[in-house]
């Protein structure tokens, strides 16, 4: 069991708050701070006591630490990745590859020579990248496309004759070929049209017209930061999702989503696969986005966590990676796994006991636990657990 010194990501989009307070630092910060990774994943590999990269402990002992049956599974690494997502500001528009896709694309960038560093490539590596958003405090984003005959009347509400293409698009061909013709767009079309939805989307929310206010109100904001991109244009046509603290969302390979605002955890597949498709300054690869966005219409469901052992698990379809709530009270209890975890305190004390002794974690500290490692934790304190799901923990 060893304790965690993991990185930071200034991205421009983080709160100068949240992971701020999170692991003890003054607030307001200088710089944003997006995301806290807690993982092996070898652009940012938490660090252990005696400097070590996690990624390359796991390397020199990958039975002890990951157990038979993730490395059956898995490889010699660890397949989850664990992060607190910090937004003050709308991440880009974006989808993750499937394997298959993930391990085509990243084939072709390697044998094309593109280095791993540069903006423009697209596959970091060969692995898919699902995942799950729990929030910790109230959190908007884009979530998959809405039903197609919801997205027709948003767009016709608005009157406009620049969207007349989209929209016969959309009835004829659906978002398969609404989407394409979108993204193709000259960047004087583009202009165009993303100025003319601002103004109107802004109109009806100046009026207090409650039908698709808030899908308005992002476009009208979102415009503002980011004229003239596309994204603004596909935000009406996508499902907007608000998560109340301790609920979550699973985000599977093909979906495409931003971040709007708020904060919470974030469990993964050990990806850094990220196509872009707007809301970004960042490259997009139109043509691979494309090819791996999931055109499905609908609904996108909450996940409310279910009683497990150890806390309240939040269940998701794949074997990566396994996501539970731990509420610590003050005497000992069992939160012994089959596979490898991850723990992050947010709040009090944790007391984890396995056999090599005991190790304190308080708030904004995480460790690393063995596969298979006895493992009593008492508080009181709250944990969030990360492990495989290979086995329900």
């Amino acid at each position: 069991m060893w304790q965690l010194t993991n990185s930071i990501r200034h991205y421009p989009w983080g709160s100068h708050t949240v992971i701020p307070e999170l692991i003890g630092e003054a607030t307001p910060a200088a710089q944003p701070h997006a995301e806290l990774w807690m993982g092996a994943h070898p652009d940012a590999p938490s660090v252990l006591a005696d400097g070590r990269g996690l990624d390359a402990a796991i390397t020199a002992e990958p039975a002890r630490l990951l157990g038979e049956a993730v490395r059956l599974r898995f490889g010699d690494r660890l397949p989850f990745l664990m992060k607190v997502l910090a937004a003050d500001r709308p991440l880009s528009l974006q989808a993750h590859p499937s394997t298959t896709q993930a391990e085509v694309g990243f084939a072709a960038e390697e044998a094309a020579g593109v280095p791993h560093d540069d903006p423009t490539r697209s596959f970091k590596d060969p692995f898919h990248k699902p995942e799950i958003l729990l929030a910790t405090t109230p959190v908007e984003a884009l979530c998959g496309f809405r039903p197609v005959e919801e997205s027709l009347h948003c767009l016709a509400k608005l009157q406009l004759p620049e969207l007349k293409p989209t929209i016969a698009s959309l009835a004829r061909g659906g978002l398969q070929v609404a989407i394409p013709q979108l993204l193709a767009l000259s960047t004087r079309r583009r202009q165009s049209l993303v100025t003319a939805v601002a103004e109107k989307a802004a109109t009806f929310v100046a009026a207090h017209d409650p039908e698709f206010i808030n899908t308005y109100r992002w476009a009208a904001s979102l415009a503002e930061t980011y004229p003239g991109d596309i994204g603004v244009v596909i935000s009406l046509l996508c499902n907007h999702l608000k998560l109340a603290p301790g609920e979550a969302v699973f985000l599977p390979a093909g979906n495409l989503h931003a971040y709007l605002c708020g904060a919470g955890i974030e469990v993964m597949a050990s990806s850094d696969n990220v196509l872009r498709g707007g809301l970004t300054a960042k490259h997009v690869d139109l043509a691979a986005l494309v090819e791996v966005l999931d055109f499905t219409d609908g609904r996108v469901p909450v996940i409310h966590p279910v009683l497990g052992p150890g806390g309240l698990r939040y269940p998701v379809p794949v074997e990566d990676f396994d996501l539970t709530r731990c509420e610590l009270g003050e005497y000992p209890g069992s939160l012994r796994t089959s596979g490898p975890q991850v723990l992050l305190c947010t709040e009090g004390t944790a007391v984890l006991t396995t056999d090599d002794g005991d190790l304190v974690l308080r708030r904004g500290e995480s460790a690393f636990v063995p596969a298979g490692a006895p493992l009593d934790a008492q508080g009181p304190a709250v944990l969030y657990r990360a492990t495989t799901g290979l086995r329900a923990v």
